[in-house]
């Protein structure tokens, strides 16, 4: 007997396939998930959205941010999986939860650091200069709808590969969990991207995030787009004080644009203040 439990260990540690069918069960639940919400929440906003935009804005809107994600996903989504498979099998069994048995325990902890990970994240993107940047891209949305979940500058993408590599590192979990987690996310990014306003929104949001909560995010005031950072759970925010609950009047920003992949790409290279200086030199003309 104990003969047959050595080769059973051996066998499962050397065979990937066996050790991880069951997270890789789970992304597949996830990833059609994510897909199905994606699909659904579209036709909802073209049947009755919260906020029409002008049809120009609009379009563009849906355009750019497709052609961002089909862009972002056919660099990224190999190097994002190797990468994360490579530091798992290296460093997986040193983190804070790697002695932990696996299982819905150790599941829920990983979504909630995982959860205030990106939360932090996406609080830095928004107070360091160097990485509000890149994360502008992500808000130079005039309109705003479910495809504006996939409006993310490559860089931005390539950022959060290295932070979810230090993530497995850190807590030492298996990089199966980890992506199961990013799909699932995926489906709450579409969800409080969505044109939508749904009934007992102000109760869910004590919860989790929602549109009217992240609508604020996309706010063009800077006051109050630096709000709501939280990606799933709203109680970061409530805890760390970076909630806000207002309505705003316009999406975007007033100095950043961009109505195509290209323009998109090449705004990380100018700040908002080398934009101002630039406009400041064209002359205005008579009035």
């Amino acid at each position: 007997m104990p003969a047959m439990k050595t080769s059973e260990s051996i066998l499962q540690a050397t065979n990937p396939n066996i050790q991880n069918s069951e997270g890789l069960f789970f992304n597949e639940i996830f990833l059609i998930i994510a897909l199905i919400s994606f699909v659904i929440l579209l036709f909802m906003e073209g049947f009755k959205p919260y906020r029409r935009f002008e049809h120009k804005v609009a379009k563009n809107s849906i355009a750019t941010n497709t052609s961002a994600f089909l862009f972002n996903n056919l660099i990224l989504t190999a190097l994002r999986a190797l990468s994360l498979f490579f530091i798992a099998q290296q460093f997986a069994n040193v983190g804070i939860l790697n002695t932990m048995q696996n299982g819905p325990v150790k599941w829920l902890l990983t979504f909630l650091l995982y959860d205030l990970t990106i939360y932090l994240w996406h609080f830095a993107s928004h107070k360091y200069e160097f990485l509000w940047r890149i994360h502008k891209i992500h808000h130079s949305d005039k309109a705003f709808n479910v495809t504006t979940g996939f409006r993310f500058h490559i860089f931005d993408l390539f950022l959060e590969i290295i932070l979810k590599c230090i993530f497995v590192i850190v807590i030492g979990v298996n990089a199966y969990l980890v992506l199961a987690i990013e799909l699932l996310e995926m489906s709450f990014i579409f969800f409080h991207h969505s044109n939508l306003s749904f009934a007992q929104e102000s109760i869910i949001s004590r919860f989790i995030i929602t549109s009217s909560l992240h609508r604020t995010h996309h706010s063009t005031l800077r006051s109050e787009h630096d709000s709501n950072y939280g990606i799933v759970l709203s109680i970061w925010d409530q805890l760390f004080g970076t909630r806000k609950e207002v309505v705003p009047k316009k999406i975007g920003l007033d100095l950043i644009e961009a109505e195509n992949l290209i323009q998109l790409f090449f705004l990380a290279f100018l700040t908002e203040k080398q934009m101002k200086n630039l406009l400041h030199l064209i002359p205005r003309g008579k009035r």
